[in-house]
């Protein structure tokens, strides 16, 4: 597998997990999704939002790639996020609205994407102010496990309320290959 056929890979995963996952908070109450469950953004609301969140950061930075995507327009004509822990959406159905909107762009953006382009050298600057240039698939490997590891931490706040988000593994979407 290249490692642009993995990055496709990822992105429609991303949009799947993501359906699941908001399916399943769909199950809970309004103060259940808001309620301080102790996590590291409070809540589960607090966790979708930071997914999210950290999105929005990384793909104004991957917007900024010579590639000039257009999938990646929506991002050049707004203004990142400025905090980790901001709540963008305070209303859990506009929360998902825009997540999905976000996943549409992210698959789109990575069917624009060639070989070229992850092997390019990003220059962005961190949530820290400092400058940094990394190659573009291995940020885009952060990116996609970054959103798996949060969304873990969702599925774990879910089992408290006994809550299950079904199977979330990548194998689900791996092809079957004949030998």
């Amino acid at each position: 597998m290249t490692p642009l056929t993995q990055c496709k890979l990822f992105a429609h995963y991303n949009q799947a997990m993501n359906q699941k996952t908001y399916g399943a908070a769909e199950r809970l109450t309004r103060a259940e999704i808001e309620a301080d469950r102790g996590a590291f953004f409070g809540s589960i609301l607090g966790t979708l939002n930071h997914i999210l969140v950290g999105d929005l950061i990384w793909l104004h930075r991957f917007a900024q790639h010579p590639g000039r995507h257009y999938a990646l327009n929506f991002a050049r004509d707004t203004e990142p996020p400025y905090r980790l822990d901001q709540i963008i959406y305070k209303d859990f159905a506009d929360l998902r609205e825009h997540r999905k909107l976000v996943d549409g762009h992210i698959v789109a953006w990575c069917a624009q994407l060639k070989e070229a382009d992850l092997e390019h050298p990003l220059t962005y600057t961190n949530m820290r102010g400092e400058q940094c240039s990394r190659e573009t698939g291995l940020l885009l490997s952060h990116f996609f496990n970054h959103q798996t590891h949060h969304r873990g931490q969702v599925s774990t706040l879910f089992s408290q309320y006994s809550v299950d988000v079904g199977v979330t593994d990548l194998l689900e979407l791996i092809p079957e290959v004949s030998g």
